[in-house]
C-alpha cells in the first residue's frame, strides 16, 4: 500500500517539474518587448517579439496600434523606417511600416516581420522621407529599451 502512495507522488511530482521545465524552454525561447510611449505620436503602442528560430536567425515581430499617418506628422514625412540596434553596435535599416485602418475599426495598425542573422538589441521606428535612407533621421516615432 505505501509503495503505491510513493509511486504516484513520485509521479505527480514528476509531472509537475516536466511540465514547468516545458514552460520555461518555451517562454525562454522569444523575448517580447513593449515601445515606450511615444512624445512624436502620443498614442501609438505596440509590441517587438524577437524569437531565435532553428538556422540561428533572429525572428522579429512587430505589432503596432493606433500609428497616425506619417503625412499628419509635424514636419510631415511619407513613411515609417524600422532599425534595429545589434550586438556589434551598428544600426540598420530593416524594413518599412505600412500602416492600415481595418473595416470595423478607425485605429490604424500595421504589422511588420523580418529576419536577421544578428541579434538585436534596440528596436526603433522613425519618420522618414524615403524608405530605403541609409541613416535614421531625428524624428523617432516608437522605441524599445535594450533587450
Amino acid at each position: 500500500m505505501k509503495s503505491i502512495q510513493s509511486t504516484s507522488i513520485t509521479r505527480k511530482i514528476f509531472i509537475a517539474v516536466s511540465s514547468l521545465m516545458i514552460i520555461f524552454y518555451f517562454s525562454a525561447c522569444a523575448s517580447k518587448m513593449a515601445f515606450l510611449d511615444s512624445s512624436v505620436v502620443p498614442g501609438a503602442g505596440g509590441t517587438v517579439k524577437v524569437k531565435k528560430d532553428n538556422n540561428n536567425n533572429y525572428d522579429i515581430k512587430i505589432q503596432l496600434s493606433n500609428l497616425a499617418a506619417p503625412t499628419k506628422l509635424q514636419p510631415s514625412k511619407t513613411i515609417y523606417v524600422v532599425w534595429m540596434e545589434s550586438v556589434d553596435n551598428t544600426t540598420k535599416n530593416i524594413g518599412e511600416i505600412n500602416s492600415s485602418t481595418s473595416f470595423l475599426s478607425n485605429k490604424r495598425t500595421a504589422s511588420f516581420e523580418t529576419v536577421s542573422s544578428t541579434k538585436p538589441t534596440k528596436i526603433f521606428i522613425t519618420a522618414e522621407d524615403e524608405s530605403k535612407t541609409q541613416y535614421p533621421g531625428t524624428q523617432i516615432v516608437l522605441t524599445t529599451n535594450d533587450f
